[in-house]
C-alpha cells in the first residue's frame, strides 16, 4: 500500500496520524465499556447501612437524622444494609424493601445527608453519577 502524498510529493503525515489516532480510539472504545458494564454492576451491588457505624444504637426521625432509640415520630435503624439498586429505586420515588412508605422516606432522607467518610457515603456518591 502506498501513502497518501501531499501535492508537492511528500508523505501526507497528518492523513496518516489521523488514521493512527481512530485505530487507538477504536481499541480504547473496546477495552473502556467492559470496564463500564463492570462499575455499572458493581454500583448497583454496593452497600449502604442505615445508620451506618456511626449511628449503632440509635433510630432515624422523619427528616433522616440520627436520634435516641425510642425518639417518637422514629425508626429503627434496618437490620441489613441496602443494595445500591434498592436505594436507586427509592430515590426515583420508590421504596425500600421491607419498609412502609413513611419508613423508606426517613431512611431515603439519611441516606441524602450522607457526608464523607461515613459509611455508605461513596456508594450513594456513586449512584449520583451520570452515565
Amino acid at each position: 500500500m502506498t501513502e497518501p502524498k501531499t501535492k508537492d510529493g511528500q508523505p501526507d503525515l497528518s492523513r496518516r496520524r489521523a488514521l493512527q489516532l481512530g485505530a487507538i480510539g477504536a481499541a480504547t472504545v473496546v477495552s473502556i465499556r467492559p470496564a463500564l458494564a463492570q462499575t455499572a454492576g458493581s454500583i448497583l451491588n454496593c452497600e449502604i447501612p442505615v445508620p451506618g457505624p456511626q449511628g449503632a444504637g440509635q433510630s432515624i426521625a422523619a427528616d433522616g437524622s440520627l436520634v435516641p432509640n425510642g425518639t417518637a415520630g422514629s425508626f429503627p435503624g434496618s437490620y441489613r444494609p441496602f443494595k445500591g439498586e434498592d436505594v436507586k429505586r427509592a430515590l426515583r420515588g420508590g421504596t425500600l424493601p421491607g419498609t412502609s412508605y413513611d419508613q423508606s422516606q426517613a431512611y431515603v432522607k439519611y441516606i441524602r445527608r450522607l457526608q464523607q467518610g461515613q459509611s455508605g457515603f461513596t456508594c450513594y456518591a456513586s449512584l449520583q453519577m451520570p452515565r
